[in-house]
């Protein structure tokens, strides 16, 4: 196979390898749609974003057809390669904002993936959205459409911090626009940053406090990351912001976990809370537990059977590709079994069920470490000692403040 520094050159019919199929039947499928328009771009965010005046030859107007086009492309594919008829059990429209989108092309790609692989009964279908870009209207809509969840980017309370991030949304528009998803029989969940320059504890207490407020199924709180080429860094590298201070994140990290604790939210992945296992993000869990998934749009990454890959970044470049009936992959990778064991120990870290001791001796490059590793994580009150002793991993609130250093020892 042709390899280049970003992959495996990915044939333009798309077509899969054979080592797909192997599990395939004990695995369930899922589907992200990347919708990688914003208004306004946020000065901490990398993610595969553009806005109006960056996007001289695309269209928002058509990129509803455009990806279509790909997912009924991904149907010819997966039936070519033989893989079983899996219905979707989960779709999440990211980004980017997907509201940026009017809702009726948000039902138009939801009714093509129904078209092309079904969904199944009781899915999870969720969208983000920007709290100014919606209104009860349009929600009303999504729900018609067979949207069943909504997330909204809410990252702060605190007018200061907000302007820091670049976010322009109007604080008090969040309670309208969440109680009206609920009128619509949406599910709701909202995001947190915290640990942004200049935010104190009582800055982010107040935004805990808000969104707690709010009463939503699910809360996520994300420790900022001043990723390299963003606004954020650059300002950051001049000296006009202060870098976020590790101990502060930390002691953020352990307010929300109390406060929302106590309102009633259970903890279930390290960034993750929801009022009931229910209402936990499915989808989400989808990727900690490596479950198949089909990425759509530009830049978007897909997972089907150890094989991984991401399409191209632009989003005319990515139009082009599947105008000429071509696969609009960039590269892929083909996941070896202990590059696969090693992911799965990382992902399922990470969530409060845990991991099988036995998966991480099988991922370690020292297993004979392991037990040892194990037994001084119990005695520094890492992990749960009465999950350990049944050969399972569970972190408990202090080893998930440091879970990366655990997994470095752990892994060897």
């Amino acid at each position: 196979m042709a390899q280049t520094v970003e992959g495996i050159v990915a044939p333009a019919d798309g077509s899969l390898e054979e080592s797909v199929l192997i599990g395939a039947d004990s695995r369930t499928f899922h589907a992200y749609l990347h919708i990688p328009f914003c208004r306004v771009r946020c000065g901490y965010c990398d993610f595969n974003t553009y806005t109006a005046s960056e996007l001289t030859d695309v269209s928002q107007s058509t990129f509803a057809a455009t990806i279509i086009k790909e997912i009924e492309f991904a149907a010819r594919v997966i039936e070519t390669r033989g893989l079983p008829k899996r219905q979707l059990a989960t779709v999440f429209f990211g980004g980017g904002t997907p509201t940026q989108l009017p809702a009726s092309d948000l039902v138009s790609i939801l009714a093509a993936l129904e078209s092309a692989f079904g969904i199944a009964a009781g899915a999870e279908i969720t969208t983000e959205a920007n709290p100014d870009s919606v209104d009860a209207s349009f929600l009303q809509e999504l729900a018609a459409g067979g949207f069943t969840r909504v997330s909204f980017g809410m990252q702060s309370a605190v007018p200061h911090v907000l302007k820091v991030l670049d976010r322009t949304h109007n604080v008090e528009n969040l309670p309208v626009v969440v109680a009206a998803a609920k009128a619509a029989g949406l599910a709701t969940s909202v995001d947190l940053i915290y640990g942004a320059p200049t935010e104190t504890l009582e800055d982010f207490r107040l935004s805990l406090a808000a969104a707690i407020a709010l009463d939503p199924d699910h809360i996520s709180a994300y420790s900022l990351i001043v990723e390299p080429g963003t606004k954020l860094a650059r300002q950051i590298k001049v000296g006009k912001l202060p870098e976020p201070d590790e101990d502060e994140q930390a002691d953020k990290y352990l307010m929300a976990d109390s406060m929302l604790a106590d309102a009633g939210f259970d903890w279930y992945e390290i960034s993750n809370w929801a009022k009931s296992e229910a209402q936990r993000s499915k989808h989400n869990l989808a990727y900690w537990q490596s479950q198949d998934w089909w990425g759509f749009g530009p830049g978007a990454h897909s997972h089907i059977g150890g094989t991984r890959w991401w399409n191209v970044k632009h989003p005319s470049a990515y139009a082009g590709k599947l105008q000429a009936n071509a696969s609009p992959t960039q590269a892929r990778e083909l996941l070896d079994e202990k590059t696969q064991a090693v992911e799965k120990v990382l992902l399922e870290m990470r969530i409060g069920a845990g991991i099988s001791i036995d998966r991480i001796k099988i991922a370690s490059d020292q297993p004979e470490r392991v037990a040892g590793v194990v037994a001084d994580a119990i005695a520094r009150d890492l992990i749960e000692a009465k999950a350990a002793i049944g050969g399972q991993l569970v972190l408990t609130l202090p080893g998930r403040l440091i879970a990366d250093a655990l997994l470095r020892e752990l892994l060897g």
